[in-house]
């Protein structure tokens, strides 16, 4: 069976595709999640890790065949990266709430700040501050329990880790060329309430692309693999039957 790759974002881990892993290996795909560098289990990186450097460490866990690589904010970025460095490595593309614009100068500040800050202090503060934007008003009123859990898993990722990552996702390219040329099947995903990256956003993005789609999650900010899993999943099932030949 075709292998799934999911990357996931910042400041998360692996375990944030925990709904997809079990659905889709139920469905006989090869799933792998890895933690990227600096997060969860994996090896911290002191200083600076960039997109390339990400997107070398998954080309190493994956094997020959292409496979379908599905990003998530960072992760979508890296996954951007991913297809721009190794594009016949790649069978189609889900890009989840994620945006392929440069940074700007004001932005690139903003990150290498941020990166000094939890270097010196650690990721509480951080982990309270991105709450209110990484998921939906409602989802925080009416789920507490995956409210508590995003933020203790943003609140336990590696502080020197997270700062590497900020440091070099302030250095990334733009990816709207390699979109503009690209003939993969892809699949443009993102959350109604998302503010980090909006509708509009995700909306440009699905019309750079020669063979995409867009499919807007209802009741969902950032994360709608999280927040509406099941209309995450069923979106990724139906662009799937489509895109991939399952062998």
């Amino acid at each position: 069976m075709p292998t799934l790759l999911f990357i996931h974002g910042h400041p998360f881990d692996s375990s944030m595709w925990r709904p997809q892993i079990h659905h889709f290996t139920a469905r006989g795909w090869n799933v792998k999640a890895p933690d990227l560098r600096g997060y969860g289990s994996a090896p911290v990186t002191e200083g600076t890790v960039t997109l390339p450097e990400f997107a070398a460490d998954l080309l190493g866990a994956i094997d020959d065949e292409p496979v379908v690589v599905c990003g998530l904010s960072m992760g979508g970025q890296i996954a951007m990266e991913f297809v721009h460095a190794y594009p016949d490595r790649v069978a189609a593309l889900v890009l989840a709430d994620t945006s392929p614009a440069a940074e700007t100068a004001a932005g690139r500040t903003a990150r290498r700040r941020r990166a000094d800050e939890i270097t010196e202090h650690g990721m509480a503060a951080y982990a309270e501050e991105l709450l209110p934007g990484m998921l939906a008003p409602a989802t925080i009123r009416n789920n507490p329990d995956l409210a508590r859990y995003v933020h203790r898993m943003m609140g336990d990722a590696p502080a020197r880790g997270a700062a590497a990552a900020l440091r070099g996702r302030a250095e990334r390219r733009d990816y709207g060329a390699t979109l503009l040329t690209l003939d993969l099947p892809t699949l443009v995903v993102v959350g109604r309430e998302d503010t980090f990256t909006p509708v509009e956003e995700a909306e440009a993005t699905a019309k750079m692309l020669r063979n995409g789609r867009l499919v807007v999650i209802e009741n969902a900010g950032h994360l709608p693999n999280l927040e509406a899993a099941g209309a995450f999943n069923t979106a990724v099932d139906s662009f799937l039957a489509s895109a991939v030949q399952r062998r």
